[in-house]
């Protein structure tokens, strides 16, 4: 009498079935080293408090109108300046009577809009100039990073700064200065990676296929790419927030009365002596959002470096 056959999960609990040496199933092998990954990431303290700090910022970001004590845009003049806990106002409130909790609620809400935007927009331009330098060579390769190497002569800031002010003071413009800037080292590396592939065995055979250029970069080589942009992209991810809040500083980014921290640094420096929490409130949340994404990008180094031994 013939056994009932019966899966994998029946036979073994959720863990067992994932962590196995031996998977039956693409599937199976595909949830496996995405479930290896998270016991690895979790293993981190670190990592995983900077994603913990990050889960936050993304909860009052998303339900800052419920969370924040009180109107970011409201002035109450009667009130201005109170130090923190005094008058209801938890982190202190600013020149203007402002609750600064609030103001900074709110402003999560900016800084997370620009790091979503400049993380999409920059690897992307990155990987698709690294990859065709790469893969393509001879003058292709050179005049595409001669263009990246002259992007990488100037300061991020400063030629944040020049682009700024050519398009004109605004968040949307400040992104794409930012991006304008960011490009150049996702470049470097997709290309870095593109020649590292592109003279493998299985490129070889794509080609003998009859597939095209464009097709093996896109299907073939940029997926093998992503990982070392990821990495990038969240240990950059500091450097995007401070030049949002030095363009916010000067006067070249969000604009008044925008709840933006770099903004509200701006608005409080002259304060900064005898009211010190109207620029030591924001200037620790960008620390803090800042340390958040450096813990984590050194938690997803160690995940996705292929280089690691596991």
């Amino acid at each position: 009498m013939s056994e009932l056959k019966t899966s994998p999960e029946t036979k073994q609990s959720l863990h067992d079935w994932l962590v196995s040496d031996a998977p039956t199933s693409r599937r199976q092998a595909k949830l496996s080293s995405y479930y290896r990954a998270w016991l690895t990431l979790k293993s981190n303290p670190m990592a995983m408090f900077g994603l913990a700090i990050l889960s936050g910022l993304l909860f009052i970001a998303a339900f800052a109108p419920w969370l924040a004590p009180a109107d970011p845009f409201e002035q109450d003049l009667a009130a201005r300046l109170l130090p923190p806990g005094e008058g209801g106002y938890i982190f202190g409130s600013d020149s203007l009577g402002r609750d600064i909790l609030s103001r900074l609620m709110y402003g999560s809400r900016i800084t997370l809009y620009i790091v979503a935007l400049v993380a999409l927009m920059a690897p992307i331009v990155g990987l698709f100039v690294g990859t065709a330098a790469g893969y393509l060579g001879g003058w292709v390769d050179v005049v595409l990073m001669r263009i990246t190497d002259i992007f990488l002569a100037f300061p991020r800031l400063v030629l944040a700064l020049a682009f700024v002010s050519a398009l004109g003071a605004g968040i949307e413009n400040a992104v794409l200065a930012i991006v304008l800037t960011a490009w150049p080292p996702y470049a470097r590396i997709a290309r870095a990676e593109t020649l590292t592939i592109r003279n493998a065995d299985f490129i070889h055979a794509i080609k003998l296929q009859g597939a095209g250029a464009m097709r093996i970069i896109t299907r073939h080589i940029w997926p093998l790419c992503i990982s070392s942009l990821v990495i990038r992209v969240t240990l950059d991810m500091a450097g995007i927030i401070l030049t949002a809040a030095g363009l916010g500083f000067l006067g070249l980014g969000a604009q008044p009365p925008s709840p933006e921290w770099g903004a509200m640094i701006s608005a409080g420096r002259k304060f900064i002596l005898d009211h010190w929490w109207v620029v030591t409130m924001p200037g620790l949340a960008i620390f803090t959002v800042s340390l958040a994404f450096n813990l984590l990008g050194d938690g997803l180094r160690d995940v996705l470096d292929p280089k690691k031994n596991k």
